[in-house]
């Protein structure tokens, strides 16, 4: 049986981390160039451009990943323990 809470706290985490590693690197000005060189290698134009940094906007976004992880985690877990009886 999977723990709902601790999957989701897993999750919502790990989610939180890859998005504030996002919001340093649009911080530092390291995005676009990230975008520049992502993009071609799997062959796809780039049509983005990364906006100007906001605090507030950052700050949203990690903590909405968070609780998206958190929810995805949770679901997973409930629907495992579900499935599995």
């Amino acid at each position: 049986m999977i723990n709902k809470n601790k999957l989701g706290l897993a999750l919502g985490i790990f989610a939180a981390v890859l998005h504030a590693i996002w919001a340093v690197a649009v911080a530092i000005g390291l995005a676009q160039t990230y975008l520049d060189w992502i993009f071609p290698m799997h062959f796809i134009g780039n049509v983005f451009q990364v906006a100007t940094f906001s605090i507030i906007n950052a700050s949203i976004l990690v903590v909405m990943a968070f609780v998206g992880g958190y929810v995805c985690g949770w679901l997973f877990a409930w629907l495992w323990n579900k499935l599995g009886k």
